[in-house]
């Protein structure tokens, strides 16, 4: 049995299935936290010392130490080398400039690119959400001739798209009025905690178990 139809075995319904993908593509809450630290670790710095190359440095090293970490217990390093590739290019825009709200132009660049493609998605009713149901079922496109898992799948990929039209439409002010301090503090306010908040909306969307994975499957 191949590693895809085994784990249709395992998971009866749609939202079953969807809950445990969410669950690997968010990290848990180690993911989350590794994502988090060197912006911490950035703004705390900026805040106190106003000095750019020093905090981008605690931002860096945070974020290797992360690594480090993942290295020695042998843990996968997906999350935190994102978080390592995330702070190494704020750098390279910061210090291009040498203007410290630069650091976060990448994530309005970020964000603003992952609305587009996920509503997108939904608007064409190909919804992202869609593919990661059909990455774990062996077929990437059945689950479009079952109505209900459409609808199901459009209205996840909304939640998740959500998020990222308010991040942009947070820091971009604050970017415009070189609030650098104020962009690091809405970073984190908007980075886990919001992903908490989406998090649970979804397991409660998910949470009605209602829909088969064998019509997916069988088209």
């Amino acid at each position: 049995m191949s590693e895809a139809a085994a784990s249709s075995v395992s998971h009866q319904t749609v939202e079953a299935l969807v809950r445990q993908q969410l669950s690997d593509a968010l990290g848990g809450r180690r993911g989350m936290l590794e994502g988090a630290l060197p912006t911490l670790g950035f703004t705390v710095s900026w805040i106190l010392t106003h000095e750019l190359k020093m905090s981008l440095a605690i931002g860096g090293g945070l974020a290797l130490a992360l690594l480090v970490a993942r290295l020695a217990q042998r843990q996968p390093l997906r999350y935190v080398c994102f978080a390592l590739a995330g702070i190494g290019i704020a750098a390279v825009f910061a210090l291009r400039s040498g203007r410290a709200e630069d650091a976060f132009l990448p994530s309005i660049f970020w964000n603003a690119g992952y609305f587009v493609i996920l509503a997108g998605s939904v608007v064409l009713r190909w919804p992202v959400v869609g593919f990661m149901l059909g990455s774990v079922t062996g077929d990437p496109t059945s689950w479009r001739s079952n109505d209900d898992i459409v609808r199901l799948c459009s209205l996840l990929t909304l939640i998740l798209a959500a998020p990222c039209l308010l991040r942009v439409v947070v820091y971009y002010p604050l970017w415009a009025s070189h609030q650098a301090g104020w962009l690091g503090a809405s970073k984190l306010a908007l980075g886990w905690p919001l992903q908490l908040g989406v998090r649970a909306l979804m397991v409660w969307v998910l949470s009605r178990d209602r829909t088969p994975l064998e019509r997916s499957a069988s088209g």
